[in-house]
């Protein structure tokens, strides 16, 4: 007898609505079904038994018997027009048979069609239940897709972020089928790798993402060191160390900020961001480490004209470039002004203030702080240029920053010594 597969049946398309990519529990019939049901089902689970990996699939470890509400769940779910019947199709299970085992895989269901819907809440509070019965890989990346995209930050957030390193582990771990020949099997193990370093690179991505909400900088610092446990072997140890040193500056420990600033530097040193915030915190803050604050700003002169991020515009470019460049500037502006203000040569850094302040368009917050400096720096010049300090001041009080103030209360002095 000779057996032809014929086109993927609605069945084989609705529980593998990526065309057999692996979004599907195990189906197994019932012992009602017919023989010829039977056999297609057969020949249909093993054609899907060689494919992907086990975090690939809806509800790993799962199994459904045709015929069952489960079964029809599934069908109605994958065979849906669009989200808002999946979840009607999930409500209708959930009432119907809320005692049921399948319960965890429906809230799996239920965060894929909320994350469609772009409805957050609806995605955490599914998955977190859903992870509570039983947790799997899948759920963990919604949940935390779900985080980023609400821009909410809590500590079950970050939780789910360092489940996942386990349970990458528990569902990258292919078993080699019987009969399957080497090249199958290696090419099997490639996938899994692959598959299991896009997962790391996005589970770390979204730790950093929730990272920065966080207000509380002393909770920063337990976060990271969690993340550190957690993720042992990950590649971004200069960004690792980039928000250690943020997170200690943010508590006023200038001893751990300047300790994770130059491991930091040692981690990733052609990166602008971290060569900029190190020497900004040395020359603007503490106004210590003044020479390696002006060597860190001078790497970033001679590498920023170079710097090509994948995926900006030309424009996008020129601001990211000028940005970059207009701090470095600004650094040397501040190293300068320390070095000559007792003295009042401070010409050299009232030229570096300016080229920061035309660089520094696109920031406000640092071009306010570079125009009070500039305003300040000439009050130094011996005689002081209480005129442009005016101009200089009065552009810094109209931006709106943290030194709006303070740039106010400076320009009333110079006006009173113009006789203003």
């Amino acid at each position: 007898m000779v057996l032809t597969m014929k086109p993927a049946s609605r069945r084989f398309r609705a529980l593998c609505p990526d065309g057999g990519g692996g979004m599907y529990p195990r189906i197994y019939p019932s012992p009602e079904v017919p023989m010829r049901r039977l056999l297609l089902t057969v020949l249909t689970l093993g054609f899907l038994a060689a494919g992907p990996l086990m975090a690939q699939q809806v509800c790993p470890g799962y199994s459904i018997v045709v015929n069952t509400p489960e079964d029809e769940l599934t069908l109605a779910y994958n065979g849906a027009e669009n989200p808002q019947e999946q979840v009607a199709a999930l409500d209708k299970f959930v009432q119907e048979y809320p005692d049921s085992k399948f319960m965890p895989c429906a809230r799996e269901y239920y965060t894929m069609a909320y994350l469609k819907l772009n409805d957050f809440d609806k995605v955490i509070e599914n998955g977190e239940n859903g992870l509570a019965e039983h947790p799997d890989l899948m759920l963990i990346m919604n949940i935390t897709k779900a985080y980023v995209a609400s821009g909410k930050v809590s500590d079950p957030a970050f939780e789910t972020v360092f489940k996942a390193p386990e349970q990458m582990k528990a569902e990258s771990s292919p078993s080699r089928p019987t009969g399957m020949s080497e090249e199958e099997w290696k090419k099997i193990l490639e996938e899994a790798t692959s598959q299991a370093r896009e997962w790391d690179a996005y589970m770390e991505y979204a730790f950093f993402q929730l990272l920065q909400r966080g207000p509380d900088a002393k909770k920063r610092v337990q976060w990271l060191d969690r993340f550190v446990q957690a993720y042992p072997e990950s590649p971004n140890t200069g960004k690792i160390n980039l928000q250690y040193f943020l997170a200690y500056q943010m508590v006023n420990d200038a001893a751990k900020a300047t300790e994770y600033g130059e491991k930091a530097v040692g981690a990733d040193p052609a990166n602008l961001e971290i060569l900029n915030a190190v020497a900004d915190y040395y020359a603007a803050t503490l106004q210590t480490n003044l020479e390696k604050a002006e060597q860190y700003a001078k790497k970033v002169i001679d590498l920023a004209p170079a710097v090509k991020p994948e995926g900006m515009s030309e424009d996008q470019l020129k601001a990211y470039r000028d940005n970059h460049l207009g701090l470095a500037h600004a650094t040397l502006g501040y190293v300068a002004f320390v070095a000559g203000s007792k003295t009042h040569k401070v010409a050299p850094a009232i030229q570096e203030f300016k080229t920061a302040v035309d660089l520094l368009g696109g920031n406000p917050v640092y071009q306010g702080r570079t125009l009070f400096y500039l305003g300040w720096a000439y009050e130094v010049l011996a005689p002081a240029n209480h005129k442009l300090s005016a101009e200089a001041l009065t552009r810094a009080a109209s931006i709106a920053s943290p030194w709006q103030g303070q740039a106010q209360e400076l320009l009333g002095k110079v006006k009173k010594a113009m006789g203003q």
